[in-house]
């Protein structure tokens, strides 16, 4: 495996086509879903030569956490599709290497399992706000107790999005078991439980009220989103098209990271990306547009699907030394080198 792109070709030679397309796959004309990465292809960078990059630190401040590497994984849930340990298997190899990791609500090992299984990593809890508060309520609470260090709100899903290709090909409504939701039950995945489509930013105000954790919004795609997150009192936001999993057509999140740095410039509400992320030079593209660090979804199940543990610290070690590569040959021995004067967008027709 020399690259992320390899352990998707290996998902994709290896997985249940059903299996595959859940995770693979975009909503309707998958256009968002391909434009994600396309859009890294757009913006290239202008190296500085002659500069000392002997020594590299990869390191940042995160919600006043130090991590190693400005990445970390995204939530992506039912890991035990691809891999016996499922989520545990990925929280021990995010520990292993100091990055973040957001556990899914719908993941197949509980809120609990994963923090018993990895005592020392970094880690944040993703909720829905579901029709009955009282479940969303529940599943905070739990994760303070637990040790979690923030709430990630995800924003963009008062209903699932329409992914053609895993409807066509699928079929695929396996029995699973989602503890964080209903302990010890069996559920259905697409209809276990209702999302509430009546949320407003007085809901991200209540989930603030919950604990003490600080919360970040996960799915914000513009300047307007990003002000009334602000005035709600966010601590993060996210830019995030959920992978391009919702709404087709929307803009691929580094196209929307600029307009959301503009907004929130000068205060303390810290911006992450994910979106298309595969390469390290992805990675330095977006701290250099403002983003304090990103998160990678799929190529953390493709890394599992590989050899579990093992493969996701491969797809984190990988990226890590792209990035590392990538900021010695642009003359950056810090990532508070890296800056936006460093890129260029490329027009469409040279690409």
């Amino acid at each position: 495996m020399i690259c992320l792109d390899d352990f998707e070709k290996y998902a994709r030679d290896n997985l249940p086509r059903s299996v595959f397309n859940f995770v693979s796959c975009g909503a309707d004309d998958q256009q968002t879903l391909h434009d994600n990465r396309n859009a890294f292809k757009r913006i290239r960078i202008r190296p500085r030569v002659l500069r000392d990059v002997s020594k590299r630190d990869l390191s940042a401040t995160i919600l006043g956490q130090h991590v190693p590497f400005p990445f970390g994984i995204s939530p992506s849930g039912l890991q035990k599709l691809v891999c016996s340990d499922g989520e545990t298997a990925t929280a021990r190899a995010a520990s292993s290497v100091g990055v973040i990791m957001i556990l899914s609500s719908y993941s197949n090992s509980s809120i609990e399992e994963v923090a018993n299984a990895a005592p020392t990593a970094h880690l944040w809890f993703q909720v829905y706000i579901f029709k009955d508060r009282e479940i969303t309520a529940e599943l905070v609470h739990r994760a303070e107790r637990a040790g979690y260090k923030a709430i990630v709100v995800t924003v963009d899903t008062p209903y699932v999005g329409n992914k053609i290709d895993d409807n066509r090909y699928g079929g695929f409504n396996p029995q699973v078991r989602l503890p964080n939701l209903e302990s010890s039950c069996l559920l259905p995945l697409c209809d276990s439980l209702e999302l509430s489509a009546s949320v407003t930013w007085s809901d991200i105000r209540w989930i603030q009220s919950l604990s003490n954790l600080p919360v970040i919004v996960k799915g914000i795609m513009s300047g307007e989103c990003a002000r009334e997150a602000m005035a709600a009192g966010v601590d993060g936001i996210m830019v995030s098209n959920h992978g391009g999993r919702q709404l087709d057509g929307v803009p691929a999140s580094i196209d929307v990271l600029p307009e959301v740095i503009a907004e929130t410039q000068g205060t303390n509400v810290e911006v992450y990306l994910d979106g298309g992320v595969r390469l390290g030079t992805d990675v330095l593209k977006a701290l250099a547009l403002g983003a304090k660090t990103v998160f990678i979804g799929r190529p953390i199940w493709w890394g599992l699907t590989y050899k579990g543990e093992k493969g996701v610290r491969q797809v984190l070690d990988i990226l890590r030394d792209e990035l590392s590569l990538a900021m010695a040959l642009s003359g950056c021995a810090s990532v508070k080198d890296v800056s936006s004067s460093m890129l260029v967008r490329c027009p469409t027709s040279n690409l």
